[in-house]
């Protein structure tokens, strides 16, 4: 097997990062869902050391993110996880980070609803949950590339599609996170950050 390579990680890696930089302030661990490739997990802890990063992702993506991580010299990368958002409780509890970049697009409107339950039970009280990608505004895409994309979304998977914020907002609600920061991104993109109480 190759090792997995994501364009997308390379173009967005060095914004994402300049936000999580005035976010995830304080040494912690951070929790990464759909890891993917492993290539964010890399990048993020060699230039935030105060950062334990642990990534995740279904098994499936396991043998090429370890590839990515096999190349880290440092410690601060622990094992990847077999996280699916389908399956509960997570292996985790108290974290005081939660980041993921491009997944709620790519699942269904029942499988965010688990994940955002997951990740208020394995969150710690004041922890931040940061969410990176596309996203519509009072079910209006906010451009012409990202309607492009949710019919490619749609005709590659009929349930997955650009979700609305108004739709996360309520579930970051219910799951007791409200909303601490909406963050404009380069090429459509947003970071919506949500504080646990």
């Amino acid at each position: 097997m190759n090792k997995p390579f994501a364009e997308s990680c390379v173009q967005n890696q060095q914004v994402i990062l300049e936000v999580l930089q005035k976010l995830f302030t304080s040494p912690a661990d951070v929790l990464e869902l759909g890891s993917g490739t492993g290539q964010h997990a890399v990048f993020f802890a060699q230039h935030m050391c105060h950062l334990n990063w642990q990534p995740s992702d279904l098994a499936d993506q396991h043998e090429g993110m370890k590839m990515w991580l096999g190349e880290v010299e440092h410690g601060r990368i622990k094992d990847p996880l077999v996280i699916d958002v389908d399956q509960g409780p997570w292996p985790l509890q108290g974290v005081k980070y939660v980041f993921t970049a491009n997944t709620t697009h790519i699942i269904s409107s029942a499988q965010v609803e688990n994940m955002f339950t997951h990740i208020a039970q394995c969150l710690a009280s004041g922890g931040l949950f940061a969410q990176y990608g596309p996203f519509n505004y009072n079910g209006e895409y906010t451009s012409e590339s990202n309607a492009r994309f949710d019919i490619w979304l749609k005709q590659r998977d009929p349930l997955s599609c650009i979700k609305d914020f108004e739709q996360l907002q309520r579930l970051a609600n219910k799951n007791n996170m409200s909303l601490y920061d909406d963050i404009e991104m380069p090429a459509n993109n947003r970071i919506l950050v949500w504080k646990k109480a």
